[in-house]
């Protein structure tokens, strides 16, 4: 128990340095910025792996395998 205590600790002085600088410590990122993050890798990705037919592909597997 003693070291669960110390653990506990340790999370609750992230939490307090994050909120310092500005930053949330809990709840959930706007669609819009978690797009904006994600479209410059997925680009990247894109052009490394093979272009847009591979994307396509992979796009309709996973509809496929969702039921739409």
């Amino acid at each position: 128990m003693a070291d669960t205590a110390s653990r506990t600790m340790i999370r609750t002085q992230g939490r307090r340095v994050s909120s310092a600088f500005g930053g949330r410590p809990s709840g959930q990122r706007h669609p819009l910025v978690a797009t904006a993050m994600v479209l410059p890798l997925a680009a990247l990705l894109v052009v490394v792996f093979g272009g847009w037919e591979a994307v396509v592909t992979q796009a309709s597997s996973v509809g496929v395998m969702l039921g739409r």
